[in-house]
């Protein structure tokens, strides 16, 4: 065989083993961060993330919603959307280090992902309970959720020999005047009312910056007095399209349903005025679902009568006000 061709069937095939050797590297360092764990973080600043930003319609690009809120070393949740556990990793942070979970409401698309965290956290040896706090009817909800996961979850702390601290919870609701400190991190409540169920905005200040959460879309005046001058609002911007453009699109619908929906989550062509009301500097919005598609369709909507800041995060994304 000429030196030449041996030459260059040797060099094809180191290429192909370190190709291949780069492979297996490449995709064991992203299994490594799929499934691998996670180290307990700190936040040098009163910090957003948004874990999840999605509504409670599938949608794989955006988990159910749920807003941290970073502060020192904890991290707090503000509701707790379906696959909260796997949009706690794309924020890299562990499903065991949250340590209080704030509810806007009792509808389900804040709540589907408690019993995730709750007992995925459990798994990765949490070692504390879990601080619950919501609107009336929280205690009872939690109380239930726990009873019909009793059985399962006393084999699997028998299995496991997993401790009792890591899936104990301390539950309280909250009402007007609700005021806590954690920390160096004042917590406050206010009731909105008007919607199906009782509802709650959610203001955080830390550091000299404040951040409001709000989550549910009734009870808007008293949710712009109370984010009056908040460096940032979290916030639903929800688009229900009328029911010709659905059709227009080969889709079904409900006109009375569409209705409905509508009356119960703050429109994306009416988010960027409620914001400008409570004069916030800038606007996080979050319970995305299509359309619109692209985020520039979203912030010209928003930015016909809001001046400040918009900002459409993704799963994860961090943002310190």
């Amino acid at each position: 065989m000429p030196v030449r061709l041996f030459t260059l069937m040797l060099a094809a095939v180191v290429l192909a083993v370190g190709w291949g050797a780069s492979c297996v590297i490449w995709r064991a360092a992203e299994v490594g961060e799929l499934v691998g764990p996670l180290s307990p973080r700190s936040w040098d600043a009163l910090t957003v993330v948004a874990v999840g930003t999605g509504s409670s319609y599938e949608n794989p690009e955006r988990l159910g919603p749920s807003t941290g809120i970073a502060w020192k070393d904890d991290v707090l949740l503000v509701d707790v959307g379906r696959g909260v556990a796997e949009a706690l990793r794309l924020s890299k942070i562990p499903v065991s280090q949250p340590s209080r979970v704030l509810l806007t409401s009792l509808m389900p698309e804040s709540t589907m992902g408690l019993d995730d965290l709750l007992f995925t956290g459990w798994r990765q040896d949490r070692q504390r309970p879990v601080e619950i706090v919501g609107p009336r009817g929280t205690r009872a909800f939690v109380e239930a959720l726990l009873a019909a996961y009793r059985p399962g979850q006393e084999a699997l702390g028998r299995a496991l020999a997993l401790g009792n601290d890591g899936i104990q919870v301390e539950v309280a609701e909250a009402d007007d005047g609700f005021l806590a400190d954690w920390d160096g991190l004042s917590v406050s409540a206010v009731a909105l009312p008007g919607g199906p169920t009782p509802g709650l905005a959610w203001r955080f200040e830390a550091g000299g910056r404040s951040v409001v959460v709000g989550g549910v879309g009734w009870g808007e005046e008293r949710l712009v007095a109370f984010a009056k001058g908040a460096n940032a609002l979290v916030h639903e911007a929800a688009y229900v399209p009328p029911p010709e453009d659905i059709e227009a699109a080969g889709v079904i619908a409900d006109p009375e349903r569409l209705r409905r929906e509508g009356g119960l989550h703050t429109s994306l062509l009416d988010v960027g005025e409620l914001a400008h009301r409570a004069g916030v500097e800038t606007l996080v919005l979050i319970r995305m679902r299509p359309p619109p598609f692209y985020d520039i369709q979203i912030t010209s909507h928003v930015d016909d009568t809001f001046s400040g800041k918009v900002v459409v995060p993704e799963d994860g994304d961090e943002l310190t006000p």
